[in-house]
């Protein structure tokens, strides 16, 4: 583990912080010199390792001097208020006890003392050892950091789970807490809260961190945490971790439309405003249109290599949130939530021709002339132009596009003549036409002409159940 402070965070941390942040790196040079000793101090049970034993004092001093040090940092550590107390404690008095038993043994050793006792003390100094980086990893990581590579990591599940009607759903219950839970939870919860930021609870949300108000009601550009959440990748504030599973635009889009109304916790999202551009983010996330990632239909079987930094970055400088599809993929997603869809933007995408699937221009200033030059990406699995200027026109680059699945042109000027361009894509399962210039009349015809695409005309009508409550003014 390495330990990376620059001059700013040195002047920012107290000396007792700054010390203390070098338990990382201190804490395992006793579990290595200690669990040495130890296996040696065992070996010589036998007489054809008797050798070892004039070697055995030495290393009992420098594992218990090492303890000592790494208690003293963990110490020093443990007041940042970063951690969980409970779990604070009882690893710090493993950690004692460590330091102390090692130096016992020492002293057993000078002494000469039997070797039954020696050998007791290493087998009890091999649990205790254990159990302290247990409690370790469990402050780092998370209590669960080691089931949960039993069962389905992080990297293995989707953020937010299927929802059978989105409508009907608990915006907060159903779709943010598991959001937060599943991407955010291990840094920021009740067992570890970096940053003194927790978001496992209303209370500690609204409260927020060292970094400033973590949700603002209402506005989701003031928030930290969307803010933290658009910074480029290489930024060091930038969360998740780039070693973390990161959130997808839609995922994201999701967080900011929630702030956006309110953060309340306890309406559905049938009663929270609804605009035109997060309809079909909140319809992404119901049953039949999401899969989990073990087998994820559309994300390409084949491997592909890395994408170029160079052009990753420079989108990401333009405001493309740009993101792999799932944990460890090279596979791409890009959101122009936060971008111009410029010429000059458009253009450096094609450099992504062969990672980039997933592409979101929603509600952009995106026209025909714009979309043409987007003709190369040939990788695309799906492509969201709702409420953009494309009209059929752009029918002619998509029919090219032989790989796309997933189709928006919601609150687009396509009409039936573009949309039966689309007819030769083998791949395509869903196409969202609601408030396109698809007419009722229209929809007999094209679900006859696609009998194999899911299409999705939109107008639901969500019919009154006796139990329904409603409000007269």
């Amino acid at each position: 583990m390495t330990l990376s402070l620059n001059l700013e965070d040195m002047v920012l941390l107290s000396m007792p912080e700054f010390i203390g942040r070098f338990h990382p790196v201190l804490v395992h040079l006793p579990i290595g010199i200690l669990l040495l000793g130890c296996f040696f101090q065992l070996l010589t049970i036998s007489k054809r390792f008797t050798s070892l034993r004039p070697t055995l004092p030495l290393i009992y001093l420098l594992g218990g001097l090492a303890a000592v040090f790494s208690s003293i940092t963990g110490y020093l550590l443990s007041q940042s208020g970063d951690y969980d107390g409970g779990l604070v404690d009882v690893h710090q008095w493993l950690g004692i006890s460590v330091a102390v038993i090692s130096m016992a043994v020492y002293l057993m050793c000078r002494k000469q003392v039997k070797e039954i006792w020696l050998h007791f003390t290493a087998a009890l100094l091999i649990v205790l050892v254990g159990l302290t980086g247990h409690y370790g990893g469990s402050l780092t990581h998370g209590s669960d950091y080691l089931t949960a590579a039993l069962t389905e990591g992080d990297s293995g599940k989707t953020a937010v789970p299927e929802i059978q009607n989105v409508q009907q759903a608990l915006a907060y219950t159903h779709m943010i807490q598991p959001l937060l839970k599943n991407r955010c939870y291990s840094c920021h919860g009740a067992d570890k809260q970096k940053g003194k930021l927790r978001l496992d609870a209303r209370e500690w949300m609204l409260k927020g961190g060292e970094g400033g108000q973590t949700i603002v009601p209402g506005s989701a550009e003031e928030s930290e945490l969307i803010k933290r959440l658009l910074l480029p990748a290489s930024n060091e504030d930038h969360m998740p971790p780039r070693e973390k599973p990161q959130l997808t635009a839609e995922e994201i889009e999701l967080l900011s439309w929630w702030i956006r109304e309110g953060a309340d916790f306890t309406k559905k999202v049938a009663d929270l405003k609804q605009s035109e551009k997060i309809k079909p983010v909140l319809l992404s996330f119901q049953s039949g249109t999401v899969k989990t990632s073990k087998g994820l239909e559309d994300i390409p079987a084949e491997e592909v290599a890395k994408a170029d930094v160079t052009q990753i970055e420079k989108l990401k400088q333009a405001g493309v949130v740009l993101i792999p599809v799932t944990a460890g993929s090279n596979y791409l997603s890009a959101s122009f939530v936060t971008a111009k869809a410029s010429p000059d933007v458009l253009k450096l995408l094609t450099g992504l021709k062969k990672q980039l699937i997933w592409l979101n221009m929603a509600n952009t200033q995106l026209d025909d002339k714009g979309l043409k030059i987007l003709e190369d990406l040939k990788a695309l699995v799906r492509i969201n132009l709702s409420n953009t200027a494309v009209t059929d026109q752009s029918m002619e680059v998509l029919k090219n596009l032989e790989h796309l699945q997933h189709v928006n042109l919601v609150g687009t000027k396509v009409s039936v003549a573009g949309v039966g361009q689309l007819k030769g894509l083998r791949e395509l399962k869903n196409l969202y036409l609601y408030r396109s210039l698809v007419t009722e009349k229209d929809q007999p015809g094209l679900k006859h002409e696609f009998p194999k695409v899911d299409i999705d005309f939109g107008g639901y009508i969500v019919p009154l159940l006796p139990k329904d409550t409603i409000e007269a003014k």
